[in-house]
This record gives C-alpha cells, structure tokens and sequence, in this order.
C-alpha cells in the first residue's frame, strides 16, 4: 500500500528529511543540557528513530527499517555533526526547524498508520501506532534528557492531537477505501498546518475540569 501511495524514492527521501528535522531537535535539546558529542548522537538517534523503531518492532517488521537502511542511521548523526559545530547559527533558525519538524509529524503519523494497517493491524490500532510513529522518539528524547515529556505537559504547543487526527483520516479512508495519494496527502497536510497553528496561536489541550490543585505550575 505503502508503495501504491508515494513512488519508493519519493518515500525514503520523504522518510530521510524528517529524520534530519527530528534528529535535529534531539541534538539541539543535547546541546541545552551540556551533553558531550555521543550523547548528542545518542538523543539524535533516538528522536529520529525511536518512533519507528518502536512501530516495526510491534507490528514484527523485523529488522526495523532503522537497521537495515544505512541512510537512515547515518543522517541523524549528520544532523549531530551539524548541530555540533553550528548550533548557534541552527538555534536562531528554530523557527524553520520547527516547521519541519511538523512536515515531519505530519509525514511520520501517516506513513506509521499506513504501515501498521500494511501488517494486519486494525484501524485503531493502527492509527495508534501512527501516533506513536509520530511522537514516540520525541518521548524518548525527553526522558532520556531527565524531562517531563513534551507530549504529557499542559503548558506546551498541541503536538499530539495534530499526529491523531492524521493518523484517524487515514484509517476513515482506508475504512472507506478512499486511501489514495491525494487523500493520504490531505491528511500529511491537515496535521501539518494543525501544528503550525497550534505553534503560532498557542493552542493547548485542556486540563482537568474545575481544576483545584495548589500544586506549582
């Protein structure tokens, strides 16, 4: 289905460039906690193939794509040596790598729900492994950097519900066997645009109805 949607070089460069933007971010938050050079590598890594990582190993596409696809082992360790070197210059452009970085939250929860579906999953479990897909390197990213989860906290940008909704258009057209590159490029975009949104107004889920906790903030 995978290579019905998007030609085989058009996905791994699709793949490769969202890769980049993740592991960038891995490396950057690196660099804010005082990490040498390998822990930068490592949380690069991690970033960009934590999601995918976790996706195949639970669907049993084995060995995951991260292992037996040098492009994609090599270019978060690209994105290290640029970060390592440049990250003055790569911080005052956090807005562009944010952007990407949505293209590729939007890009990652659909390919992720399509492979899932690919492997026999159901719709709702395939468009949870979309999500994981999406978000799941970011999760380890932060754990390993000893932070609260960027998904878990009140005071950040939406960035999972942008990934949700992806990853639900996909599995309503596989349900209704409308999926196609158009409509899978439909929801590329919806979670896109949702995330930038989310970044330029701010938008944040709710917290617990009628909230009474003194606890700090």
């Amino acid at each position: 289905m995978l290579q019905e949607l998007f030609t085989p070089s058009v996905q791994h460069a699709l793949e490769i460039v969202g890769i980049f933007v993740f592991a960038i971010s891995g490396a950057l938050l690196a660099v804010r906690k005082n990490f040498d050079v390998f822990g930068m590598a490592v949380l690069a890594e991690v970033t960009a193939l934590g999601g995918g990582l976790l996706r195949d190993l639970i669907i049993g596409a084995v060995p995951p794509a991260a292992f037996t696809d040098l492009g994609y082992f090599v270019t978060p360790l690209v994105a290290t040596a640029l970060v390592f070197f440049l990250h003055p210059h790569v911080e005052r452009i956090q807005v562009a790598v944010n952007v990407f970085d949505a293209a590729g939250l939007g890009l990652f929860c659909v390919t992720g729900t399509t492979k899932a579906y690919e492997y026999g999953l159901g719709l709702t479990s395939s468009a949870t492994l979309g999500l994981a897909t999406a978000v799941g390197g970011g999760v380890l990213r932060d754990v390993l950097a000893n932070e609260v989860p960027s998904l878990l906290r009140w005071d950040r940008d939406l960035y999972a519900v942008p990934a949700i909704v992806g990853a639900t258009m996909v599995v309503v057209c596989i349900r209704f066997e409308a999926l196609n590159p158009f409509t899978s490029g439909l929801a590329v975009v919806t979670a896109f645009v949702l995330r930038l949104l989310a970044m330029r107004f701010h938008w944040r889920a709710p917290r617990a109805w009628n909230r009474r906790s003194e606890m700090s903030e």
